[in-house]
């Protein structure tokens, strides 16, 4: 396990650039930053909802219309933060694999992620061609 403080990330700093050996301290560091980066803005989202939703209870729409319309946005919005809450304990996952020095490894083959994924999603948790077979999978057992 690497400890955080003692790895500065280069403001320039890219991985895919990085001749080093795969998910070395400083790529483990860049990514559990844009992790917590990542986590922070789904949280400061999450709680600006909360805040919204508290005052448009207190604002109770006296025509039906407008009370619909209100329920739905409402209805919109929590589906919204559900799936945001499912990306949270993603995101979590991930950082926990950076701890555990597992992070950037596809956990159905144990190949290396490829760079330019992670940085697309870094919460990614298995290759892209990992991924499409859980998803083949996924679908085919979902048509049975």
């Amino acid at each position: 396990m690497t400890s955080s403080n003692s790895v500065i990330v280069p403001p320039d700093y890219d991985p895919e650039k990085d001749k080093g050996k795969f998910m070395n301290p400083v790529m483990l560091e860049f990514f559990r930053q844009r992790l917590i980066a990542w986590r922070t803005e789904l949280l400061k989202e999450s709680e600006e909802t909360i805040k919204n939703t508290l005052q448009e209870t207190e604002l109770q729409k006296p025509d039906i219309a407008d009370r619909a319309s209100a329920e739905t946005d409402h209805a919109l919005e929590l589906r919204t933060r559900d799936r945001e809450r499912k990306l949270i304990n993603k995101i979590n996952k991930s950082i926990q694999t950076i701890d555990d020095g597992e992070y950037g490894y596809c956990e159905e083959t144990g190949e290396p992620i490829g760079i330019a994924r992670l940085k697309a999603r870094p919460n990614a948790s298995m290759t892209l061609e990992a991924q499409e077979r859980h998803e083949r999978m996924e679908k085919t057992h979902r048509d049975d």
